[in-house]
């Protein structure tokens, strides 16, 4: 790892940072007494990371947040994109682009069923776009009626007070409030904690059929007249990483074309790879009216997001030309910004040309055996559970009483490994009592000695945390 040649003092720079920038999701607190550095990222190649101290790091976490899915240093993709913002970097999404035209296409032909790419540049802008969609058809098709929009408590769909109001993460909306209006949420579909909602004595596909009904009692509820779409993760990411039981989703899809409630598929975290399929959804036969996607579409390369739709749902704005307000009146600003889809072709591209779905599946397996093995030897971990490489495990104090692990206890173990030179993820700011799941999505690159090198260091934290 070398520094930048501009770069002559890092002292300088950390304390620039230091007292200057707000980083996201953290307390300053330590900071300002210089009882620690904020931690500064220089370098990145595949999986692993530089600090500006010079020390490396194996992400295990694709950027923190899930999303350089082709892992660092990926000349190709810069390449592409410096190569598209000389030539014509930006114009509003109302005319079109070379690569958003290219990659709209090569996008649809990775998703049967749907027609339509919206460009936007984050999932909680993509998510808003679908809120906004299925409050326009509410109005143009029901009087403003069919307007309530379903959300599965644990699942997170962005930061906006929009994408706030539809989120199943309390603490993630605390003291933001107060929310909009006409969002209603259903009950999580987490197994492991079945006993928590009367159906501990379900299991399987009779668990997941039970808890799918719990979706069809809130529509009847709120009357089914008056709920136009439910907006649920394939995999509930931050809320504890939690992959739907046997047969849920297929009795999803049943209440929603019973009761035409559009199903809007969050992907943001699982689009492009993340469980082995190009969208999560297509790992358990789902057919969305709307999908949308961010992080991985471009893997950090590039700020993009969609907002993909069936074309059922494209025509209701095209079919009065006399109406003027018979279109979708939205606008993403760097939804024009021509950098996204030029980095989302290449990194579309890396993805095929280097087979990385296969890997996902080899690696997927490793990791899985690998923490299956850590809870053999580790009574703290009460579930490994996920999808692809995207994978959580539970800690508790007691396998048999499931007993939540407190979270200072599940931080000091993602401390350790960072320590390690590892970073791994934990649930936290989400759900109250519930932070308690280690986090892990390596990027689709990842080797079987890097999935190894992560879980050694899991274990090593874990002895020394637990003893």
């Amino acid at each position: 790892m070398t520094l930048p040649l501009q770069m002559n003092d890092p002292r300088a720079v950390i304390e620039a940072d230091r007292n200057h920038v707000w980083h996201h999701l953290s307390q300053h607190a330590a900071y300002l007494r210089s009882e620690i550095d904020p931690r500064i990222i220089v370098e990145g190649k595949g999986l692993k990371l530089w600090d500006i101290t010079g020390k490396e790091h194996i992400d295990a976490v694709s950027g923190g947040v899930w999303t350089v899915n082709v892992g660092y240093g990926r000349e190709r993709i810069a390449d592409a994109v410096r190569d598209q913002l000389v030539k014509m970097n930006f114009f509003g999404g109302s005319l079109g682009s070379i690569p958003g035209a290219r990659f709209a296409e090569r996008l649809i032909e990775k998703m049967p069923g749907l027609s339509r790419v919206y460009y936007a540049n984050s999932g909680s802008e993509a998510n808003e776009k679908a809120f906004k969609i299925v409050r326009q058809i509410a109005h143009k098709r029901y009087g403003g009626k069919k307007h309530k929009i379903l959300f599965r408590d644990r699942d997170y769909h962005g930061t906006t007070i929009g994408c706030l109001s539809a989120g199943g993460q309390q603490e993630r909306n605390a003291q933001y409030g107060p929310f909009a209006p006409g969002f209603v949420e259903v009950p999580h579909c987490l197994e492991y904690r079945k006993h928590e909602q009367g159906l501990g004595h379900l299991s399987g596909a009779d668990y997941g059929i039970a808890v799918a009904n719990e979706i069809e009692k809130v529509i009847l509820r709120e009357g089914p007249d008056t709920v136009g779409a439910l907006c649920l993760e394939p995999v509930t990411a931050g809320g504890g990483v939690i992959p739907p039981p046997e047969a849920y989703w297929d009795r999803v899809q049943e209440i929603c074309r019973k009761y035409d409630v559009l199903l809007h598929i969050d992907e943001v975290v699982c689009g492009l790879g993340r469980t082995g399929t190009w969208f999560g959804y297509q790992q358990y036969g789902v057919e969305p009216d709307l999908v949308t996607m961010a992080k991985g579409v471009a893997s950090g390369y590039a700020a993009i997001s969609c907002c993909v739709t069936s074309e059922r749902v494209f025509e209701m704005f095209s079919d009065d030309e006399a109406d003027p307000l018979n279109y979708f009146r939205d606008i993403s600003t760097f939804g024009g910004c021509t950098a996204g889809p030029a980095a989302a072709l290449e990194n579309m591209a890396i993805i095929e040309d280097e087979d990385l779905l296969s890997n996902v599946d080899r690696m997927s397996e490793r990791m899985i055996g690998n923490l299956h093995r850590l809870a053999e030897k580790h009574a703290v971990i009460g579930d490994v559970r996920g999808k692809g490489l995207f994978l959580g495990a539970e800690l508790v104090t007691d396998r048999e009483t499931k007993e939540v692990m407190p979270e200072t206890h599940v931080q000091a173990v993602v401390k350790d490994c960072m320590a390690q030179g590892v970073i791994i993820g934990a649930t936290n700011r989400s759900v109250p009592g519930y932070n308690n799941t280690l986090c892990f999505s390596p990027a689709l690159i990842a080797t079987a000695d890097e999935i190894d090198h992560i879980t050694d260091a899991v274990d090593g934290a874990l002895t020394r945390v637990f003893g």
